[in-house]
């Protein structure tokens, strides 16, 4: 090992302390400043952090932007989600391929370029988009592809590609991004103009508990997808034993075909961080944490400017609007890659610098999170409800919505719409409804939820968006009825596979099972009793599965086969002969004979 890059790496490790709880900022300095993390460079992050070697391996082989091997001084991620798909992924992929002369997965031969393929990146609604270093490409055709990267070759500078800039603060210099919001049926309530400052400057005119009690009669439920009352989750995170105590802001948003806190964070970042701040002073916090997914780094600087300018304004800090008896203030944890981290516990162990494994339940959050002290996780768009509520009242905001289901919803509309975007709707409003707004063209189905929610079919679609009956955390995706279903259900299990973190043995054995069935539907290789076979493994691995993750990700199979049962049945018939149809007899012999050593299946 060098003695330059052993200095250089301690240096970096220095800057954070050499803390272990902050692997995750080391690795990301380190894949910035070398292309890697290289295993001489885990050696000395293990000596100066006092990590195990094998935890620093641990971490950093978990997420999918980290890497062991020396990437290319420009990593091109194109976005490979159903979205993308549709809108033609595969040819935009080949262009690429034959522009840079490697297979997605290699980096050139000079080092200059990586092509990888990644899950959504947050962009369903402008598909097919791509990551190029931390710069986002939207609606890119095979010319588009082939044009970046001939530009590339004369500069290695993503940025000086970006010619057009996109609507609101996505023209700001600290984004300048060609990202557009696709705000569409928008402005009930998260995205009106607001007083800065106000919504604190109510809450600190009230104890804690008046703050939590505002925000349970206003009936608020997290708007992550788990619908979870936020006013009761305060109040337990408060009322436990411990501290400090934590608040995170969980902007880890994975779920393919969901955008909306991109949007949020872009154009309501004030919003969330007073959210963020009125949480982090009913719980008894000082810090909080927003856990900021990979894919939207391109957000970080600006983000980071606007909490600068909260401190400033006596918004964050110390004596918080002279309230001398609340200190609070605010850091961004960047994520790297991995959609299970979406999951509160995972999130937690991301935080706290390992694996994004999630945590066995109970002790809740609440008890013991972040660093094991009592902690509340709560999304982008809770948090913004939360500044809203103290802005106009629990009553006003209540005007909105069902008595289960108060307020409003964002929901993020891609696929098969003349009108892909963001659309705030009044909870109870019907999915009818919605894609009459969305212009949908022919729909014959319905991803409700991302691919852990359920597809649905028009005789649901008079259904409404609220937690007692259709419960979303905002991804919509609809398919014409031009579309492969079974290929989207395929394509949906491949994700899981991918993205199981691999802990426990129904998710990850299970989801490969069941996407290797879905497979040999598709190729008319099952009999109806294989369907029924199915059905009872997407059970058991719904049921026993650890976290949320696996206990969803049989949901593509689950609906289909209750809301879509004929696509199946349409191909599948019993073996002729007796023999079952997914056995190559021929293909087995000559598999063994290789084995064996003879030649032509003797």
């Amino acid at each position: 090992m060098s003695e330059d890059l052993t200095a250089r790496v301690s240096a970096i490790c220095g800057e954070y302390g050499s803390d272990a709880g902050r692997m995750m900022d080391i690795a990301w300095r380190l894949q910035r400043t070398f292309g890697e993390v290289s295993s001489e460079a885990m050696d000395v992050i293990a000596s100066e952090t006092g990590a195990t070697r094998a935890d620093v391996e641990s971490c950093v082989s978990f997420y999918s932007f980290f890497s062991t091997h020396k990437h290319g001084r420009v990593v091109i991620r194109l976005s490979n989600d159903v979205p993308d798909r549709m809108a033609g992924y595969h040819r935009v992929l080949g262009a690429f391929e034959d522009e840079l002369g490697v297979k997605c997965g290699e980096t050139t031969e000079d080092g200059a370029f990586t092509l990888e393929s990644t899950a959504c990146v947050g962009l369903s609604d402008q598909a097919p988009a791509a990551l190029i270093n931390d710069v986002p490409f939207t609606e890119l055709s095979t010319d588009d592809a082939r044009e970046i990267v001939r530009e590339l070759r004369k500069h290695m500078d993503p940025r000086r590609l970006v010619h057009k800039l996109g609507d609101g603060n996505n023209a700001h210099p600290l984004i300048h991004s060609m990202v557009h919001n696709n705000l569409r049926g928008t402005g009930l309530t998260l995205f009106t103009s607001y007083n800065r400052g106000e919504a604190i400057q109510k809450a600190l005119s009230m104890s804690p508990v008046e703050v939590i009690r505002a925000v349970k009669t206003a009936r608020l439920r997290g708007r992550g997808g788990a619908g979870f009352p936020t006013g009761m989750k305060w109040e337990f995170t408060r009322g436990a034993r411990g501290e400090p105590k934590f608040i995170i802001c969980n902007a880890d948003e994975g779920e393919p075909g969901t955008f909306k806190d991109r949007v949020l964070l872009t154009e309501r970042s004030d919003r969330v961080f007073a959210g963020l701040t009125i949480a982090g002073y009913a719980i008894g916090a000082s810090e909080g944490i927003v856990y900021l997914r990979a894919e939207y780094a391109y957000l970080r600087s600006f983000l980071e400017a606007q909490l600068e300018k909260r401190r400033a304004d006596g918004l964050l800090g110390e004596s918080i609007l002279g309230h001398e008896a609340f200190d609070f203030d605010i850091r961004i944890q960047m994520g790297a890659g991995a959609y299970v981290c979406g999951e509160e516990t995972a999130l937690i162990s991301s935080c706290e610098g390992t694996r994004g494994d999630p945590k066995n339940r109970p002790p809740f959050p609440a008890q013991e999170g972040y660093l094991g002290l009592p902690t509340s996780v709560n999304n982008v768009e809770t948090l913004c409800c939360v500044a809203k509520i103290l802005e106009m009242g629990p009553a006003t905001f209540c005007e909105y919505g069902t008595h289960q289901s108060s307020g409003t919803k964002l929901l993020s509309i891609s696929g098969d719409v003349c009108q892909p975007g963001i659309y705030e709707v009044p909870f109870g409003t019907t999915l009818r409804e919605v894609l009459e707004m969305s212009e949908a063209e022919d729909p014959v189905a319905v991803q409700v939820g991302g691919p852990s929610g359920q597809l649905v079919g028009p005789e649901d679609f008079d259904r409404e968006i609220c937690f007692d009956d259709l419960a979303t955390g905002g991804s919509m995706i609809v398919f014409g009825p031009d579309r492969d279903l079974l290929k989207v259900v395929e394509a949906f299990m491949d994700f899981f596979v991918e993205e199981s973190c691999g802990y426990c043995t129904p998710c990850r054995i299970g989801n490969v099972l069941l996407r290797d069935a879905v497979t040999r539907v598709r190729q008319r290789q099952m009999e109806p009793a294989d369907i029924d076979e199915m059905e009872r493994l997407a059970g058991t691995v719904a049921r026993t599965s650890r976290c949320g993750l696996g206990q969803t990700s049989p949901n593509p199979i689950l609906s289909t086969l209750k809301n879509f049962r004929h696509l199946y049945d349409e191909l599948v018939e019993e073996a002729p002969d007796g023999q079952r149809r997914s056995f190559d007899l021929d293909a087995e012999v000559t598999a063994a004979a290789a084995i064996a050593g003879r030649p032509d299946g003797e």
